[in-house]
């Protein structure tokens, strides 16, 4: 560029502060604008550049080249990259998105859910004799029952639950796609939660804290305060699987098991697919961890 097209253009910093204000402005959650803002600036210094019209098509394939990571890591950086290039597109200081075309193949994986076997032994192996080890039971029940997700629960405060109607209210600022959402849960369920609030309360008189929480770290303090998406209960579950031998014990393998359930037991997947709130039924069949024989025989009654 030369002295004037210098004075004229917008640095990718300038850029970048200007799209992050605008994505808080609209309600996107922190934890996704600090990972476009780690991908985006992996991007920039890589490539080393410091204008917005020096990004090129060229620059794009240069970092997914240099990155020593998976396909599907590499799709997901991707994704990234052309989230905040849309958003430079749509400021006016691109005339094309010459981005789209560029494509990651990755072979779809279907993750199973944990076994009902391995949650319940699970339950009986964790020492519910202490508070963390409580707090956790209930944490994992409350999963599988209702299929909360595991960031979601985090952010669980005791106003949330009715249980004059045995039913969770939540609102949108707990959940990914902001909607507003009610879960039922039964006696069991909503007996721990009482007690499991009994403890907290206790443990906040302790250390001088103030939150209504439902999920708090031993110290009283909520989870979801670190910037790190290992939330406490996810480590803990990690620890449980290596401890006892289990193989697929974490919240994302819980929450499918949940779907499945419902799956069981008669739910239409749109109705599951409401309940885990998902906003498309795709993302939706992928929990279910369906075969193609399931299928199949499914489909056969209905010929």
């Amino acid at each position: 560029m030369n002295r004037e097209e210098v004075r004229n253009a917008i640095t990718i910093e300038t850029a970048l502060e200007t799209v992050f204000k605008q994505m808080k402005i609209g309600g996107n959650r922190e934890r996704t604008i600090q990972s476009y803002d780690y991908i985006f600036k992996q991007f920039i210094e890589i490539n080393k550049l410091e204008y917005v019209e020096e990004i090129t098509i060229d620059s794009i394939y240069h970092y997914l080249d240099s990155i020593e990571v998976s396909q599907r890591t590499k799709l997901i950086r991707l994704k990234s990259i052309k989230a905040v290039l849309s958003k430079f597109y749509n400021n006016g200081w691109f005339s094309d998105r010459f981005w789209t075309t560029i494509q990651i193949r990755v072979d779809k994986e279907v993750k199973s859910g944990a076994k009902l076997s391995d949650i319940e032994k699970l339950l009986q192996l964790i020492d519910q004799t202490t508070f963390i080890g409580f707090r956790d039971a209930v944490a994992i029940k409350l999963m599988y029952k209702t299929g909360i997700r595991i960031r979601t629960l985090g952010e669980l405060k005791e106003r949330h639950i009715d249980f004059e109607n045995l039913v969770l209210s939540l609102d949108g600022s707990t959940l990914k796609n902001h909607k507003h959402l009610k879960l039922p849960i039964d006696d069991e369920i909503a007996n721990m939660l009482k007690t499991l609030i009994q403890l907290n309360n206790g443990i906040r008189n302790y250390y001088g804290t103030e939150n209504f929480n439902v999920f708090i770290t031993q110290n009283g303090l909520p989870m979801n305060t670190s910037k790190s998406s290992n939330f406490a209960i996810s480590k803990q579950l990690n620890k449980y699987a290596k401890r006892f031998g289990l193989q697929n014990i974490n919240a994302h393998a819980i929450r499918r098991a949940h779907a499945k359930n419902l799956l069981e037991k008669g739910a239409s997947i749109a109705l599951i697919s409401k309940a885990l709130g998902h906003s498309d039924l795709a993302v939706t069949t992928q929990y279910l961890d369906l075969d193609v024989e399931e299928v199949a025989t499914n489909l056969r009654d209905f010929l």
